[in-house]
């Protein structure tokens, strides 16, 4: 490592810098959604205009997301995150000043482009900075502030709606942004990826199968998953993304070799976030209207009773990171996947009209618990599984799949929802939210089977032992 780069790193900053990053981009996914009331008051617009003030970013976020960590491997992984976060930070003012609802959705579509940038390369620039040995403990404290941003977004959404004004929201990321851009460029080493010229084919692709699928996704359960646009999305979507794979193993220099799903280590964790998310996000989007529209529960009170499952994060995983360096993240992600499908499933059972909190806290701190102890370990076998020049590719591959996991749990679970009940009555809701929450619990008992797929840390260790040497990751700034 240069001098030059020595001197701009630091674990301690690389963390603060990446963690406070990632938390921004992870919490706009859902921080509107209790928001919307105040919004259709201020600015009007039909149903449908609200459900693109959720969906626009969504859509950028989860199409782009590949394609940043492409750029940031190509022109510099640093150069690139403070674009993508300068984005982000102006796009978030832009949100806040929104003059009507188009303009709103339309800033928040920017939004979305500028977090696809710099999600990925938080993980990039955070395992440049820390020592291979203490990499399980920083991803745990990086997994914890992007799952608890993940769960809390309703709640930080409510609460700043209920006590300021909707525009806080985005206001918010302001000041938080304007304070990481000179810390990133002083305090961030500049590493870059293999080299390679941008696969533009492979991009065109890929970004265009995720818009058709994510498309479909978000606009199925308000459009009709009959509607033309909607299966126009899904069938294109799918056959552009059969046409990105089928490119890819022939393709010289491809964003995402395919060999890499070779890989049961890498293969199997991405298949366990993608179920992951799907669960999760559908079960956390019913229960946060649970709490309020069934319960009666203010934003506010409704999210200090969801603290031990989404602050149970912030004490666990931390923990769990320790754990999987000692033990390895195969049993740690399994059993934390397991756990978090037990508590949606007892959930499920215990939830009524009139359900009192003690009823339901066992549910929520399991939930909590099992959550904790996938975020630390999932993000360290994601980096792991792939040579130290491939670590951008591999972020960005493993966030489009929780994003597309996401979109597709909150339409999954809004279906079902609508099929067996409703908004009619507390009873009504609980009728379709706990047919769904099952759903979820199932989902991500399947993921913590694909969790258990992944090889014993000894036979990855053996696996790397017997390949060549991968290069170098840093490189000096210049």
């Amino acid at each position: 490592m240069s001098q030059q780069t020595a001197r701009r790193g630091g674990a301690a900053w690389a963390l603060v810098i990446t963690s406070v990053a990632g938390f921004m981009a992870a919490l706009d996914n859902l921080v509107v959604t209790t928001a919307l009331p105040s919004i259709r008051e201020d600015l009007g617009g039909a149903l449908h205009d609200l459900e693109w003030t959720v969906s626009a970013y969504t859509l950028t976020f989860a199409v782009l997301l590949m394609f940043g960590a492409a750029l940031g491997d190509r022109f510099g992984r640093r150069r690139l995150f403070i674009v993508g976060l300068t984005v982000f930070t102006g796009a978030s003012a832009a949100a806040a000043m929104a003059p009507g609802i188009d303009s709103l959705i339309a800033a928040r579509a920017v939004q979305g482009a500028g977090a696809a940038v710099m999600m990925p390369l938080t993980l990039t620039l955070l395992t440049a900075a820390v020592p291979a040995a203490k990499r399980g403990m920083a991803y745990g404290i990086w997994g914890a502030v992007n799952g608890l941003a993940v769960a809390s977004g309703p709640l930080v959404g409510g609460t700043l709606t209920e006590h300021l004004s909707w525009q806080w929201i985005f206001w918010l990321n302001v000041p938080l942004g304007l304070a990481l851009l000179p810390l990133a460029r002083l305090r961030l080493a500049e590493s870059h990826g293999t080299g390679s010229p941008l696969d533009v084919p492979g991009t065109l692709l890929a970004s265009g199968g995720l818009f058709g699928i994510v498309y479909g996704l978000v606009r199925g359960p308000v459009d009709g998953w009959t509607g033309s646009l909607v299966l126009t999305g899904l069938f294109a979507g799918t056959a552009l993304l059969a046409g990105f794979v089928l490119y890819s193993t022939r393709a010289k220099n491809p964003m995402l070799p395919m060999r890499l799903f070779r890989s049961r280590a890498f293969a199997g964790i991405n298949a366990a976030s993608l179920l992951m998310f799907l669960g999760m996000f559908g079960s956390i989007f019913l229960l946060s209207q649970y709490m309020q529209g069934v319960l009666g529960y203010s934003p506010t009170e409704a999210g200090l009773r969801m603290l031990p499952w989404t602050g149970m994060p912030m004490l666990i995983a931390p923990i769990a990171g320790i754990l999987a360096d000692r033990i390895g993240g195969r049993p740690v992600v399994a059993a934390g996947l397991f756990l978090q499908a037990l508590g949606l499933g007892y959930m499920s059972v215990v939830a009524t009209a009139d359900a009192s909190y003690t009823a339901q806290l066992p549910a929520l701190i399991v939930s909590g618990i099992g959550m904790a102890l996938y975020f630390a370990p999932a993000a360290h076998l994601v980096m792991s599984s792939v040579r130290p020049q491939e670590q951008g590719i591999a972020s960005g591959a493993n966030n489009a799949l929780r994003e597309v996991g996401g979109a597709l749990g909150i339409a999954v679970m809004a279906s079902i929802f609508a099929a067996q009940g409703g908004y009619e009555s507390g009873q009504a809701f609980v009728d379709g939210m706990r047919p769904a929450l099952v759903t979820g619990s199932a989902v991500v008992g399947l993921a913590g089977i694909a969790a258990l797929l992944i090889p014993t840390r000894r036979h990855t260790e053996r696996q790397a032992d017997a390949a060549e040497p991968a290069p170098v990751l840093e490189t000096a700034s210049h």
